[in-house]
């Protein structure tokens, strides 16, 4: 196993020199396992939602997103924009510095953004930022201008996502920072062994001051679900995200342990290649709706911890409708869809999955087996169901890819973050995630108008157009809305969560 250590301040500058490795004991070490392992230390250069978790201690935004989800001051302490939404002025915080000594201002803003203005750079975040930032620019020392090609709702809220947080410039000229986070955060990390922790301590000169968090993280993973769940009951881990739905009620029966529930943000679905034979058909893309059990699914998959999907909207999205209700379980009215269609005798499609959604695939299997559609399942380890999830069409008719088993999480930053990757004729799989090639023109502009509009009133009523469309359309198969469950140990407390599975403990106590 390869092993990578960023040491700072000395520390076991004998595991430099080949020495044996003593871990350093800290009086108060929060550790954090998680469900999978840091994809780069980057925030600007990647999206995984518990990369991202990882990260949030150590870097910041020029807004912060608040436990209550409220938006607050972060690097900036004021903003404002024009009368038509275009132009937004940011006031920046004084007498920041980040981890390395290099100050914050208005200089490192402007390094931030044109890094993701910059086509070469072909950072993961930056296709966001592109559709709506035109420029960034200095008004002076602690002033900059962002300069919008058109008002995007969702501006204020991208500025609290790992594209909107800001990164040492000293760093990254460097070329370090996947391996090496280096913000301004009130944690600088200390330490990075690959394939097994990342440490992080606090900061000396955070300019939050000192306060009562923990002296220390310490970042652990495992992708087996017991090994999740044994950690936290032994003490190995004090903070376990996510929590495997499977051992949820034992462990909220503990007395030692508190599990927390709480509606997420990402929605599970199959999406349909709309230019197959069969599934260009609208009628048989409905079908498949209306033969779908989620609830079975849910109590299959989830042990109860989801919700069924109803919109392409999860539940804690803006403008979401409660009330629809498009594809109630009705086998035979999945049948009559099917012979409408030419298929009364059924027909075969295969479906790509990685292992983790492999059990959704056999579900799935046996209930559209009811209608006389035979799934075959395609199993595929990350880089390779990668490749063939975001595929262009014709590499998909190559391969013979009729579907996708995955999920998408706008957190609580806009529908247009939900609606344009997965809907958007623009956003056709490889560049984006439409994998199943979905094309309405009414679709796209509606989409548009929405996100040029300041009128919340109005824009939510586009939403809820759009909601309705979608189910529709149905190009995708929508199956549940996940809930965000996180697990403590007694007695560490401000730990909470962003919808979507982003955990915070950058806040943290522990007695």
């Amino acid at each position: 196993m390869s092993t990578l250590s960023i040491i700072r301040k000395g520390l076991l500058a004998s595991a430099c020199l080949g020495a044996a490795f003593v871990p350093v004991a800290f009086a108060q070490e929060l550790t954090v396992m998680q469900s999978e392992a840091p994809r780069s230390m980057d925030p600007g250069d990647q999206g995984a939602t518990f990369t991202n978790a990882l990260l949030a201690p150590v870097y910041e935004g020029l807004i912060a997103r608040a436990s209550d989800l409220s938006l607050q001051p972060g690097l900036a302490t004021e903003w404002s924009p024009n009368d038509d939404g275009t132009e937004w002025t940011f006031k920046l915080r004084e007498g920041v510095v980040f981890h390395d000594g290099t100050p914050f201002n208005a200089d490192a803003v402007v390094y931030n953004f044109e890094r993701h203005l910059d086509t070469d750079r072909g950072l993961a975040a930056s296709g966001r930022l592109r559709t709506f930032l035109e420029s960034v620019e200095k008004i002076d020392e602690n002033t900059v201008k962002f300069t919008l090609f058109h008002p995007y709702p969702s501006f204020l809220n991208i500025l609290t996502t790992n594209g909107g947080q800001i990164v040492s410039p000293t760093a990254d000229e460097a070329g370090n920072l996947g391996a090496a986070s280096v913000g301004t955060g009130p944690f600088e990390m200390t330490e990075y062994r690959s394939g097994e922790y990342v440490l992080q301590e606090k900061f000396a000169d955070y300019w939050g001051g000192e306060d009562e968090r923990v002296d220390a993280i310490r970042w652990t993973w495992s992708s087996e679900p017991s090994v999740l769940s044994m950690a936290l009951q032994t003490g190995d881990a004090d903070v376990i995200n996510p929590v495997p739905p499977a051992f949820a009620a034992a462990i909220d029966a503990n007395p030692e342990l508190e599990l927390t529930v709480s509606d997420g943000s990402a929605v599970f679905w199959v999406a349909l290649n709309t230019q197959s034979e069969a599934l260009e058909d609208v009628r048989v893309r409905q079908a498949l709706n209306f033969a779908t059990d989620k609830d079975g699914i849910i109590n299959a998959i989830m042990s109860g911890y989801a919700m069924p999907a109803n919109s392409p909207l999860a539940s804690v999205a803006e403008g979401y409708n409660p009330d629809l209700d498009p594809y109630p379980l009705d086998l035979d009215r999945a049948r009559e869809l099917l012979e409408e269609a030419g298929f009364a005798d059924g027909f075969s499609m295969s479906v790509v999955v990685q292992e983790q959604e492999a059990r959704i695939a056999e579900v799935l299997q046996a209930m559209w087996g009811e209608i006389g559609v035979e799934l075959n399942v395609l199993r595929m380890e990350s880089g390779v169901w990668s490749d063939a999830a975001f595929g262009d069409p014709e590499k998909k008719a190559e391969d013979g890819v009729d579907a996708v088993i995955a999920s998408w999480s706008s957190g609580v930053n806009g529908p247009d973050l939900q609606f344009r990757p997965l809907y958007h004729t623009e956003s056709f799989a490889p560049g984006s995630a439409n994998l199943g090639f979905y094309q309405n023109d009414e679709f796209d502009r509606l989409l548009d108008e929405a996100a040029a509009s300041v009128d919340e009133d109005a824009r939510n009523e586009i939403y809820g157009d759009l909601q309705e469309m979608i189910n529709q359309d149905a190009p995708h198969v929508l199956l549940y809305f996940s809930q965000d469950l996180y697990a403590t140990r007694a007695g560490v407390e401000d730990v909470w969560m962003i919808p979507g599975g982003l955990v915070r403990v950058d806040s943290a106590t522990k007695q």
